[in-house]
């Protein structure tokens, strides 16, 4: 059938489809070009409703059969989404020469005269899947081309194929290897380096299992004849279309339509392999500026060693840069060794460069090169091509990056939030110099060390961490015979070569590993005006820190610095908490004869702040000991001055002679002469007097304290002592003093309202659930019966204790030597 029947029918089909199912006005194009005509028709109808599969047509129906017939009619086809519309188009090879002298196929007709061959005549069968990897590979195929069929499939068609790269072609060899008929010339690869001209037929297949398979017959340039199908004669009834602008027919696989659902990176690929393909070179490349406009970055490459590699970057501006930020289009005849382009393709073989730039509202955003491995082989006429479609794609790329920089900085941003977090969480010091290390790599370095500072200024090693942990043990040695560092004297991030003076013996690194030349860079960390050390970076040479990468290292380096004097200031307070608590308990405890006394002390909190509660047992006399267990209101410094005054005025009050109740009644006076910083007091005070033989006798009195509980070595259990106002709230007072006499085997339990208090949701221990605990104590020294209620405590309830817990236990011994029984405890302190 005719190409013009061809279009007429499917042209017919679709616009059909389009007004039966879309019901929108419906534009039809057709495009002209070199070889071939594509024509589009679209709608405003954008939703996607392509079938999975294409059924099989039934013969009495009438329609449907648009997509199914330019699947079999057209040499391609494919269906454009956009926000308001849907377009369908198929594209139709003309019986004419086109791209890389592609025939369409067409049977030989009868009566036409046989053509002659000379010489060796092979015919090379080549089978090849999907892929494009090589299945078959004949004999003939193995004469012509030197590979045996072993080595040829374990080759693709692309690279045993030298496609010809001709100025207005059109086609790629990837866009003829997904056509289902086509006819042409190329090269062939020999196995010996040499190109062989050849004359090839191809053909879309079904292989096993239904797998698409191309057939490939080739013969030798001059054997053409044996393949090649003459084109048939065209109508002259048919309306020859002019030709349309050669930038728009090459450029067409990239309207506007299609690349606003290009990603960037897609988008650029796709144009490098354009733009060479469109001139005949042999390579191309694409540069986009830094956010900074410092540098510019190899994005996409086609052609080019893979060394260049994405994300290699080059100052875009000085003597040697002025070439990737030129305002207009530049062709370099020949790219000699003091050329300025030099720099970006050394060593590649390419002799000839053809550069334009990417413009958008006058700024340079980036470059667009095409390269030739021929000196010569671009003019001014390519120059004007190039640069036309580069302005056709220009806000397209620029659209793209834009979209690309903001889910960057927003990723930034994100990491940054949640670093914060993680470094808000923890005060604990050798935690967060983990943190920070393990945080920066690998999403910033390679490798960070961390330094810290002693009062001397000093700086030492303190954290270290690679990315890769078999390397932290090298790297630590290194770092360790490094000279000392020295931080950046101003702000920010500074470049850091310590580790070059290290000698090359010194450390045994694995093969084609040398710390000692990656790129490094210190931070310094300061907050508050304070330098706590030095956050130290680390990457390979070959991949150095970029701007933006070193600015969000600084950024983090002082949220870091921020971190770390927390925990510094953490560490102090917890650090005088801890000695002002140790200085207000009792440094050790007298013994006391026919007494064991056992004895449990826990802070609530972190330790960063001083309890209310206290405990004391000391000597009065040669015959008198007393003991006494408090509770100040509330916590901290204030709660400590409270507690430093009741702990020493009880010594020296009952040392005077002082009995129980007048010792008391003097401390509440004391307490009130404090004024604004008196605190409210409960404290049990009382005496213990040996009388020999397991015989203790108790006198006591509790001034708004928890009343002590009494269990007697028969198992009974009472609370004793009598309830009475606590000190610091009124100005006379008094005083009951209750007495008890301990036998051997009875035990007296005093202890802070922490341990009755404690709750669980709304239920409370109480004083309930602390008598059924001592129920279980008979028989056990003062030591076990401590730890005993500690740990019913500590138990009751899932989270941590949230009130201070202090717990003395005196128990009456059968001989007149006290016992001493050693404590453990999972509090501050434990006697």
């Amino acid at each position: 059938m005719d190409a013009v029947d061809d279009a007429v029918l499917l042209v017919s089909e679709l616009v059909t489809n389009a007004v039966v199912h879309a019901g929108t006005r419906t534009d039809v194009t057709c495009l002209r070009y070199e070889g071939g005509i594509q024509i589009e028709v679209e709608d405003r109808y954008p939703a996607r409703e392509l079938p999975l599969y294409i059924p099989e047509q039934d013969s009495g129906h009438e329609g449907g059969r648009g997509l199914y017939l330019s699947a079999m009619v057209a040499s391609a086809w494919g269906v454009d989404y956009s926000r308001t519309s849907k377009r369908v188009w198929f594209r139709l090879d003309l019986p004419t020469i086109t791209d890389g002298g592609t025939i369409v196929a067409s049977p030989v007709g009868l009566g036409r005269p046989l053509p002659s061959v000379t010489g060796e005549l092979r015919v090379a069968v080549v089978r090849a899947d999907a892929d494009g990897r090589v299945r078959e590979w004949n004999a003939d195929a193995e004469a012509l081309f030197g590979w045996a069929g072993q080595q040829a499939r374990q080759l693709k068609l692309g690279e045993l194929i030298s496609w010809p790269h001709r100025p207005g072609g059109v086609l790629t060899l990837v866009d003829v290897l997904q056509l289902s008929r086509w006819q042409g010339e190329y090269g062939v690869r020999h196995r010996d380096g040499r190109v062989v001209p050849v004359f090839a037929s191809h053909v879309q297949t079904l292989a096993d299992g239904d797998d698409p398979s191309i057939v490939c017959l080739m013969v030798l340039e001059e054997h053409r004849s044996v393949l090649e199908a003459p084109a048939p004669v065209r109508s002259e009834a048919v309306e020859v279309v002019q030709p349309v602008d050669p930038v728009s027919a090459e450029w067409a696989g990239l309207s506007e339509s299609v690349t606003a659902r290009l990603g960037l990176d897609e988008l650029l690929q796709r144009t490098v392999e354009r733009a060479r393909d469109s001139l005949g070179g042999d390579a191309a490349y694409i540069l986009l500026t830094t956010e900074d406009e410092g540098e510019m970055e190899v994005r996409a490459t086609t052609g080019l060693p893979q060394n260049l590699h994405r994300g290699t970057r080059l100052l875009a501006e000085g003597s040697t840069g002025r070439v990737f930020s030129a305002r207009l289009p530049a062709v370099h005849d020949d790219l000699g060794e003091g050329a300025p382009a030099v720099s970006l393709l050394r060593g590649t073989g390419m002799r000839s460069l053809l550069t334009v730039p990417l413009m958008v509202e006058g700024r340079v955003i980036g470059q667009l090169g095409v390269a030739s491995e021929q000196p010569g082989r671009f003019d001014n006429e390519d120059a004007i091509r190039l640069q036309r479609a580069a302005d056709r794609i220009a806000l397209s790329v620029e659209s793209a990056r834009l979209a690309e920089l903001e889910r960057i900085r927003r990723g930034w941003l994100s990491f940054l939030a949640e670093a914060s977090d993680l470094l808000a969480g923890t005060l604990h010091h050798e935690m967060t110099l983990a943190m920070v290390a393990q945080l920066v790599v690998p999403r910033l370095a390679t490798w960070c060390a961390v330094y810290t500072v002693d009062e001397t200024e000093t700086p030492r090693l303190s954290y270290v961490w690679h990315a890769d942990e078999e390397m932290i043990d090298p790297l630590r040695d290194l770092l360790e015979q490094a000279p000392l560092p020295k931080g950046p004297t101003t702000p920010g991030a500074a470049r850091w070569t310590c580790l070059a003076e290290v000698p090359d013996d010194a450390v045994e690194f694995p093969p084609d590993v040398d710390l000692r030349k990656d790129h490094v860079i210190a931070l310094p960390l300061v907050a508050r005006g304070h330098n706590l050390g030095m956050l130290v970076l680390g990457r390979p040479a070959r991949d150095p820190f970029h701007r933006d990468v070193v600015d969000l290292a600084e950024d983090l380096s002082r949220r870091a610095a921020l971190a770390l004097d927390n925990a510094r200031l953490y560490s102090d307070r917890a650090a005088t908490s801890h000695q002002l608590q140790q200085s207000l308990l009792p440094s050790d405890l007298p013994e006391v004869p026919s007494v064991d006394v056992g004895v449990v002390y826990q802070a609530a909190g972190e330790g960063n702040e001083v309890g209310g509660d206290f405990y004391d047992l000391f000597a009065i006399d040669g015959e008198r000991f007393g003991f006494a267990i408090g509770d100040v209101c509330g916590k901290g410094a204030g709660a400590a001055a409270v507690t430093g005054l009741a702990r020493h005025a009880l010594r020296i009050l009952a040392r005077e002679g002082h009995d129980v109740s007048a010792v008391l009644e003097r401390l509440n006076k004391e307490i009130l002469g404090e004024g604004a910083r008196a605190r409210f007091l409960t404290l049990l005070y009382g005496e213990i007097r040996p009388r020999g033989r397991g015989r203790v006798e108790l006198r006591f009195a509790s001034a708004g304290h928890p009343l002590p509980m009494l269990l007697r070595s028969n198992g009974e259990l009472d609370t004793v002592g009598t309830e009475q106002p606590l000190l610091g709230v009124l100005d006379e007072l008094d005083l009951k003093v209750d007495e008890v006499t301990l036998r051997a085997g009875d035990v007296l339990v005093c202890f802070t309202d922490g341990v009755t208090e404690r709750r669980r949701d709304r239920q409370m221990l109480g004083e309930d659930g602390l008598a059924r605990v001592l129920a279980d104590c008979v028989s056990l020294n003062a030591g076990a019966v401590a730890v005993r209620v500690q740990r019913a405590v500590v138990s009751f309830a899932p989270d941590a204790p949230r009130d201070d817990m202090a717990v003395m236990v005196l128990r009456a011994t059968p001989g007149d030597l006290p016992v001493r029984t050693p404590l453990r405890s999972n509090g501050s302190s434990y006697q």
